[in-house]
């Protein structure tokens, strides 16, 4: 199936005679912008018949770019160095493209690099945003979107799409981005209460070893499996301890966490991690509002021995992972802020945790990407929700991603990437509640 570009150009910000509702030159990246992915982050949506036309949704899209205006920009430096969002306007890439032939569900739920004709390359982009309307001989279309991290995390894209869709929709955009990303001033003096070095930021030279592993990049494949809400609940029964219970996030990652283990084959005498992004939005005291524009997120990191994750009961990991999310509070948000401030110099010594995540194979370690509280399904152009919404083919061996399923039906999605070796294993466990 192949899919045809009709065009593609930049689209700038539509202000309505009015002017930006941002007047400086640039936005400063905060603390946690500079901590996260220096990459873009592409997502799928696909919709029904009959959809707007493709000229109403960019006009849309420029009327949500006046609000959000960064998107527009680019990624530069102010006058002494510092990374920054230009406030020039220049756009985002825009894209018209169709395939002559019905839309097949069946490609899209089965995540493979189809997804990837689907939006726009995310390598070596200077936009920071990108769309690909993608229109179906059906009448069906496929919206493909990519944004980049370091500008906005899920929480504040997911509020820029549900903007966009208003703005399409001929409605005011409500609420209206918070956009001052200077609200995270370190404290003096600082107090670096936790270890930061090792967890968001390590050595320059540190190289992370990997176990001998008899396989390479092309023997990944990404599987979507689905939890119904029934078999949640059983879980999470299963799960409580001492009429301790654990959240569905908990409980579920750790059920994933130990069917992963065991389908990789580890040795018992392993060391395995995991780690879970967590929004500090309800965190930091006094909380940051929902409608915050930019990154505000860090990491939980639960480590323990395979043997111990795979002989003891469900609630064993549960626990791990429910005391490593508190851990994750106003007290170490604030530390952060002074480590990263005071401590991240610019010799160049220290380096993010995630520019050291470039390696497509995480084994036998985890990485998780909960989307599960996100409005992603709110992006309405005029014709209704999207039917399905997905992230892109993300080949990366141990990289998860957690969001509402397509069926409406409470139940969870999760994108599993694993080698071709392992997935037979965690087809047949992945129910499994013993």
């Amino acid at each position: 199936m192949k899919v045809k570009i009709e065009s593609t150009r930049l689209v700038k910000p539509f202000y309505q005679d009015t002017t930006p509702l941002t007047t400086s030159d640039y936005v400063p990246l905060s603390v946690f912008d500079k901590a996260t992915y220096d990459q873009h982050i592409a997502v799928i949506y696909a919709y029904n018949p009959p959809t707007q036309s493709n000229a109403d949704i960019e006009l849309g899209l420029r009327k949500a770019l006046a609000a959000y205006r960064a998107w527009a920009g680019r990624i530069g430096e102010d006058s002494n160095g510092n990374l920054v969002v230009l406030l020039n306007d220049k756009g985002v890439r825009f894209v018209e493209a169709s395939v002559d032939y019905p839309l097949d569900r069946t490609m899209l739920l089965k995540p493979s690099p189809f997804l990837l004709t689907l939006h726009p390359g995310v390598k070596d982009v200077s936009e920071l945003v990108q769309v690909q309307l993608t229109r179906f001989s059906c009448g069906s279309m496929v919206v493909g979107f990519t944004a980049h991290h370091r500008v906005a995390d899920g929480h504040s894209s997911s509020n820029f799409l549900v903007a966009w869709g208003q703005a399409t929709r001929g409605l005011m955009i409500s609420p209206l981005p918070f956009d001052d990303r200077t609200i995270f001033p370190p404290r003096c003096p600082p107090e670096v209460k936790f270890q930061h070095r090792g967890a968001e930021y390590i050595p320059r030279n540190f190289k992370k070893t990997y176990p001998l592993i008899d396989h390479d990049t092309n023997d990944i494949v990404v599987h979507r499996v689905h939890y119904t809400a029934e078999f949640i609940s059983k879980l999470k029964a299963k799960a409580s301890h001492n009429n301790k219970r654990y959240t569905t996030i908990e409980t579920l990652l750790a059920h994933l966490w130990r069917s992963i283990t065991r389908a990789r084959g580890l040795n018992l005498s392993d060391t395995t991690k995991l780690r879970i992004s967590v929004d500090g939005r309800s965190r930091l005291n006094p909380k940051v509002p929902n409608e915050y524009f930019g990154n505000l997120v860090l990491w939980a990191f639960v480590t323990t021995e395979v043997k111990y994750l795979l002989h003891e009961p469900l609630s064993y990991a549960a626990r791990l992972l429910h005391e490593a999310i508190v851990k994750v509070n106003d007290d170490y948000f604030k530390s952060f802020i002074d480590f990263a401030t005071h401590e991240v110099k610019d010799d160049g010594e220290l380096v993010t945790n995630t520019e050291s995540s470039s390696n497509p194979i995480l084994w036998p370690d985890l990485e998780v990407d909960s989307w599960l509280r996100f409005p992603f399904y709110d992006l309405d152009f005029g014709g209704g929700g999207p039917y399905i919404f997905m992230p892109s083919f993300s080949p990366v061996e141990g990289m998860l991603f957690l969001l509402p399923s397509f069926l409406g039906d409470g139940g969870i999605e999760v994108f599993v990437p694993l080698f071709q070796q392992s997935l037979e294993t965690f087809k047949e466990i992945c129910y499994s509640l013993e």
